[in-house]
């Protein structure tokens, strides 16, 4: 699926693809997010052999002009889980609506693990 939106030069379509690598580069960029992982075997064996991937352990779906966005991430050793979560949710949202135009409905933060 894609999102898709028009103005007065025409028709712009965004792919999933593309906002899962926004919402992954901004989720790296944040303090106490050591790296994102991806919840299914398949992908996890597929990133051996390929170079690393930004959309790793993002998962995006979206309905009509509203982006939904899943993270699945290990966070920092010490530092307080749920500041981390907001402040990832919040710079996550601005990043990809700012990239896309769209409203973004919903973000969850899934942790995975802790690394020291």
């Amino acid at each position: 699926m894609s999102v898709n939106t028009a103005n007065a030069y025409g028709r712009i379509t965004i792919t999933e693809e593309a906002i899962a690598q926004v919402a992954g580069n901004t989720a790296l960029e944040c303090y106490g997010i050591v790296d994102l992982v991806s919840k299914r075997f398949s992908d996890s064996l597929a990133d051996l052999f390929k170079r690393k991937r930004l959309s790793r352990g993002v998962r995006v779906l979206t309905s009509g002009d509203r982006i939904f966005i899943d993270l699945y991430v290990i966070i920092k050793y010490g530092v307080s889980i749920e500041a981390v979560a907001q402040s990832l949710k919040k710079s996550v949202k601005y990043d990809v609506e700012r990239f896309t135009g769209m409203v973004v409905d919903t973000i969850n933060v899934n942790v995975v693990g802790i690394r020291v």
